[in-house]
Formats: structure tokens, sequence, C-alpha cells
């Protein structure tokens, strides 16, 4: 017996990653082609369009005006900008390290376009017909096309680091090795979430998670894990309020401070490909794919058939892309060590105990346990965890009192104790800045002697007279 047959007669919780993918590779070469080429221009008018969007936008929350010249209504901003951009005079800084300065813009934008290969735009059955050939809408999947997505957006991260460190500058330096940590402490809780994903549909591969959500959004059954994605993908992609690589505020302009022209467009270009790529996967693993809104898909039973899933993809793409305009234009940057303490404090320990929690849940449910004991049992445990740790807080602010009180108060916080001034850390606060005394405290300083009796008398004269 084949290993196929022995899969089929086996049940059906041992034959979860099981992924029947045949209806992908069998396409000529010329409608893969197409497809490759929709991807990217699918892309590329995507990123333009959210250049154009993100300045109305961020415009309006700010009662600006915003891009109004290029184009009606200003819809033409961003391809004058990349044009303009084109034209610039490309600069290469002396001390820089050529070859790999002119790589590291490159290395920071394929890898960008490369993710949307896997990503399903409607579904997996020949739907549509393009040019009289019957296809997918979709340009391929394999049974480990999310830990491809995961390996592209890691490589993605090399051309920031590598721009920064072969700039041969202090700054871009620093934005480099910025963008580096970053990265380190955000995927991990990204991986976490994933894998819950995974364990909840059974599969890595992106056109099986969408169809394991037929019935329930995984937004719905797994909602700690679109948070913590939602979080990380906002610090993957260096967006506001994690835009520190880039920080004008204490690094001019960050890893690309000393790159022009059409390099320097290469990297903002990167930057929103990204944007566009973990909000498609974002709709992809928890909010349905392809699939149809609620009430929409009750009433409408072609809503997921033809060419219209790929209108509620761009819609949720497009709305998630409002969701990184609208951080952009209200949240302010925070500081490095927040940013540090929310990764590996907060979000990676949250992930794995979700993580933990799915796994538990998934193998009671794969045993036969009724799926209402599961949610009180997960519920009393969640509940119990939350009592013990507020009960282990308030023995934990007694015990700070206390070693407070045996302290005794703070010295005082001097910004100039080491030679160079320096903020204030959490708690501190700084010493009280000396005022002027007021007028009628004040004594006329004279150039003459001093303590005689003509300066007193002037000065008290003038102070009579409310000089």
């Amino acid at each position: 017996m084949s290993a196929f047959a022995q899969l089929a007669a086996a049940p059906h919780s041992a034959v979860l990653a099981a992924e029947d993918l045949s209806m992908f590779g069998t396409d000529p070469w010329w409608l893969v082609v197409v497809k490759a080429v929709f991807c990217f221009a699918f892309l590329m008018v995507t990123v333009l369009f959210s250049i154009v969007w993100e300045r109305k936008v961020v415009a309006w929350m700010q009662l600006r005006i915003g891009p109004n010249r290029h184009g009606p209504w200003g819809m033409l901003q961003s391809l004058a900008d990349g044009i303009k951009l084109m034209l610039k005079e490309d600069v290469v800084v002396r001390r820089a390290d050529k070859v790999v300065y002119v790589l590291a813009p490159i290395v920071a934008a394929i890898p960008a376009f490369m993710a949307i290969a896997v990503i399903p735009f409607g579904p997996s059955g020949n739907e549509v017909s393009i040019f009289g050939h019957r296809t997918t809408m979709q340009l391929t999947d394999l049974p480990i096309a999310m830990l491809y997505i995961l390996a592209v957006a890691s490589v993605g991260i090399y051309g920031i680091v590598l721009a920064g460190w072969s700039s041969g500058s202090t700054y871009p330096l620093l934005g480099g090795l910025r963008s580096c940590a970053q990265m380190i402490s955000y995927e991990i809780a990204m991986g976490a979430a994933f894998a819950s994903v995974f364990l909840y549909s059974g599969s890595m591969s992106t056109s099986k998670i969408v169809e394991a959500q037929q019935d329930r959004w995984f937004i719905i059954l797994l909602p700690v894990s679109f948070i913590i994605y939602i979080v990380t993908m906002v610090g993957e992609t260096n967006r506001a309020p994690f835009d520190m690589p880039e920080s004008e505020g204490d690094l001019v302009g960050g890893f690309n401070t000393e790159y022009s022209s059409i390099k320097f467009a290469m990297f903002m270009l990167a930057e929103y490909v990204n944007m566009v790529t973990v909000s498609a996967v974002s709709t992809t693993l928890f909010l349905g794919g392809w699939r149809a809104p609620w009430p929409i898909s009750t009433f409408w039973e072609g809503a997921n058939h033809g060419w219209w899933p790929m209108l509620w993809f761009v819609l949720k793409v497009q709305l998630l892309l409002f969701f990184f305009i609208w951080l952009r234009g209200t949240l302010p940057r925070v500081r490095y060590d927040q940013l540090m303490k929310l990764g590996w404090k907060v979000l990676i320990p949250v992930s794995v105990v979700w993580l933990m929690l799915v796994a538990t849940v998934r193998a009671l449910r794969n045993e036969g346990y009724d799926f209402t004991k599961i949610v009180l049992y997960v519920a009393g445990a969640v509940i119990a965890i939350l009592l013990i740790s507020f009960v282990a807080d308030i023995f934990r602010d007694k015990k700070r009192r206390a070693a407070e009180a045996e302290a005794g108060p703070e010295p005082a916080f001097d910004p100039m104790a080491g030679g160079f001034p320096v903020p204030p850390l959490p708690g501190q606060t700084l010493p009280p800045v000396p005022r002027r005394r007021p007028r009628g405290e004040r004594k006329l300083v004279v150039s003459g002697g001093s303590d005689t009796q003509s300066d007193e008398h002037s000065s008290d004269g003038k102070e009579a007279d409310g000089v």
C-alpha cells in the first residue's frame, strides 16, 4: 500500500497535515509569468495608493490640506515623488564599502516582493479563466508556505543592517543595529502567533489555512494570536510608533542617512511593500483570507466564487493599511527601552503561554472532550492565574514600599553627573530650576564702589518708582 493510501485509510486526526496541492504547478509557463507580473503590479499599485492615502489621512487628522497638486485630488503625488527621487543626484559617500553599500537597498527590496507568491487571492479550485485557461487565483502554494514567508521576511532585514554598516557613519550603524535587535525581539512572538494558527488549522499551507476558516475566522478563535501578530507586524515593518531604526530625533535619519536618489527610494519601497505583505498575511491567517464578510456570505451564495473573492481580499488589506496610517497619526514614538521591554517581557511570554494553551485545547479536542468543558477549564485556569498574579503583586508592592522606607529618600538626580547632559530615567525627576527673584528682592548693581549711601538711596528710589 502506498503512503498516500495509508494516510487516506488513517483516522481524520492523523491526516491534518496532509495537504492536497495537486492543483498547483500545472499552469503553462506563460500563465505563471502573467500571475507573477500581476503580483508585482498589485504590490506596486497598492504602494503608490498607500503613500497618497497615508499623506491624505494624516493631513486630515492634523487639520492640514495634504497633497493636492499632482493629478486629480493629488492622487499622482507618490508617482511624482518616485520620479523626483530617480532624478536626484546619486551620492556615494567616500568611506562607504561600495559593493555592500549598493547591494543593501536591493537586499532590502527584493525579499519584500517574494512573500506575495504564496498568498491566495481566491479559492484554490479552478474558479477563474485567464485567456481560456482555468486556473487558481494564487501564484503557487507550498506545504510549508508560512515558513517560507517567515524566512523571506527575515532575509529582508539584512538589507537594513548592511546599509547601516556599509555607510561608514555612526548614525546609520546605530540604526542598523536597532533594526536587527528589533527583528530578533519581535519575530519570536510572531512565530509563536503563527504556530497557534498551525495547530488549529492543521496545516502551514496558506490555501488550507483559509479553507479552515470556512465556519469561523481565526480572529474569533485565536484573538490573542491576532493581537500579538498585529503588534509584531508593526515592529517588523519599522513603522510608528516602533520606527526606531530611522528615528530622526536621535539618529538624524537612521540606517538610510547616507543614501539618496534611487537607493533611498528602494528603502522606502521596501517599507511600504512590507506593509502590504504583512497585511496580506494577517488577512490570510486571521481574517478569512479571500472569504466574504459574515453578513454578505449569508445571503449571497456567489460571494466566494469567481472574481469576487479578490475584492474582499483587497478590502481587508486596505483596512489593515489604514490601521498602519491611523497608528502613525495617533501614537508618538516610544523609547527604545520601552520597545525592547514590550518585545521581551510582554509579547514573548504571552505568546508562549497562549501557544501552550492552544496546544492543550487542541489535544483535548482530538481526544474527544466536550468543547464547552474545555472552555470552562481554560477560563478557570486563566482566572486562577490572574488571581495568583494579583495576590503576588500585592505582596510585592508591600515589600517594595518597605524597602523604600528603609532606604530613605533617593538622592537628587544630577543630569550632569557624568559630564554630559542625560535625560532622567523613569521615576527620576530633574532638580528644580532656579528662578529669577522678584523685583522687590533684587538690588541695584553698580560699577563703582559698593555699599555707599548714594547707591542705596538711588536703589531705593528706583524700586519705589517701580523701575
